[in-house]
């Protein structure tokens, strides 16, 4: 309403271009409708409302000098002519040809974000004839990481039971496998990010990828042994990280009995229970 410079008593009709500033827009709130928002709104208010109303095209910023850097403080904005010529329709019988022939002309923003969305999404091959699709971050970039780079090496004849997604918390899931392990379907949530099972050496492999949760904690492996208390597969827990940088950030939150993956050098894990290789340490 800031941009075409219409208060609540204004007719749609009289809808007008102006060049205005974010600071511009609360005061013209606080004017007109009597709504305050505190100063430290506007970055806010830019980068969630004004951005998407340009790559709508139903803003423009800085038309009077487009060279103006992003982080001007004398930034401007007005309505397109586009939006401005549909605005001024509604309410009479002119506003769903309007609105609809600038649909067409600009596209929805809904269908250009799908788009991207779907541009950017990771396909993840589980066997020879399924793949899924993962949506895009670094935490499933991991997991796709583990799924391929560590199983390949660790555990190549293990089949993908579960895996969750950062957008849809449940993604793959193998209910007959999890079952047949005693393993609790109304507890998938609670699982970690990637579950394999080697069924010839009846070894499970319940993998985090840390990026923005946690390791394999000495409270997430108690956790964890509650749940699979009725599996009778050797469980082995592993750490997954990116990168060393990352290692470290979460080292001392490390559970003992557990392995660490990074994947910058996937060919060597940390083992964080060293008795298996020299024998139980001496009293």
């Amino acid at each position: 309403m800031a941009l075409v410079g219409l208060s609540q008593r204004s007719d749609w009709k009289d809808a007008a271009r102006g060049l205005i500033r974010v600071h511009d827009v609360l005061e013209f709130v606080k004017t007109k409708y009597n709504k305050t928002y505190a100063e430290n709104t506007r970055e806010t208010i830019r980068r969630q409302t004004l951005h998407q109303f340009e790559q709508a095209g139903i803003a423009e910023r800085n038309s009077d000098d487009p060279t103006r850097p992003t982080n001007s403080p004398n930034n401007v904005y007005n309505i397109s002519a586009q939006a401005l010529a549909v605005i001024s329709t509604y309410g009479t019988p002119k506003w769903k040809e309007a609105l609809n022939n600038f649909i067409s002309s600009q596209g929805r923003l809904v269908d250009r974000y799908q788009k991207i969305k779907s541009d950017n999404t990771l396909a993840l091959p589980i066997d020879k004839d399924r793949t899924i699709t993962l949506s895009p971050g670094k935490h499933n970039k991991l997991q796709i990481k583990v799924v391929q780079d560590f199983r390949n090496r660790f555990c190549p004849n293990a089949a993908l039971i579960y895996i969750g997604d950062t957008a849809h918390k449940l993604l793959h899931m193998e209910k007959e496998t999890l079952e047949s392990l005693g393993i609790p379907i109304t507890q998938h949530d609670k699982l970690p990010d990637v579950v394999l099972y080697d069924k010839s050496r009846n070894y499970l492999f319940l993998i985090e990828a840390v990026t923005a949760h946690g390791p394999v904690s000495p409270k997430r492996y108690v956790e964890l042994e509650e749940i699979l208390a009725k599996c009778p597969a050797t469980r082995i827990y592993v750490s997954a990280f990116l990168d060393f940088k990352e290692f470290k950030r979460h080292a001392n939150d490390i559970a003992w009995e557990t392995e660490v993956w990074v994947s910058e050098v996937p060919a060597h894990m940390i083992h964080f229970n060293g008795d298996k290789f020299l024998g139980p340490a001496i009293n």
